[in-house]
């Protein structure tokens, strides 16, 4: 996400937008990641908006954020271009929810302090009871192993 609004607004400032949206807007898929880590500008915002309004309809997007949509007016500094950007993007959308513990962090949960262990779910749940049959003689328990 940093790296678009910093080409959308380089665009912006050397005249040449419409070009990039155009560019963005020729891809069948575009993926943008990491939607609320960084500060988005209110600039930012109106920018993005505008690629997914040229995009709305035209072509798919996968999008990433460890935000939930309720916080978007907050990431975006602006409830109503949040709301907007919503409109379109959940519109046709499929919305994968992932919750869990972070995988790049798994194995080394011991060296994180405690007090930051306890807000932040750095270890993995218990796994699950299984229940039905067992499996077949000889097959991988792929759950559990």
């Amino acid at each position: 996400m940093a790296e678009l609004l910093e080409a959308l607004t380089r665009a912006e400032r050397e005249g040449r937008l419409a070009e990039k949206i155009r560019f963005y807007t020729r891809a069948s898929l575009l993926i943008v990641d990491e939607i609320g880590y960084l500060p988005i500008t209110p600039g930012g915002a109106n920018l993005f908006f505008q690629l997914v309004n040229a995009r709305y309809e035209k072509g798919a997007m996968i999008l990433t954020s460890n935000r939930g949509f309720a916080e978007w007016g907050e990431v975006f500094g602006d409830p109503v271009v949040a709301t907007a950007l919503l409109d379109r993007l959940l519109h046709h959308a499929v919305v994968v929810h992932i919750e869990g513990a972070s995988y790049r962090l798994r194995q080394h949960a011991d060296l994180i302090p405690e007090h930051t262990r306890a807000h932040a779910n750095l270890m993995p749940p218990a796994a699950p009871k299984r229940r039905g049959r067992p499996p077949k003689h000889g097959a991988i328990d792929h759950l559990n192993g």
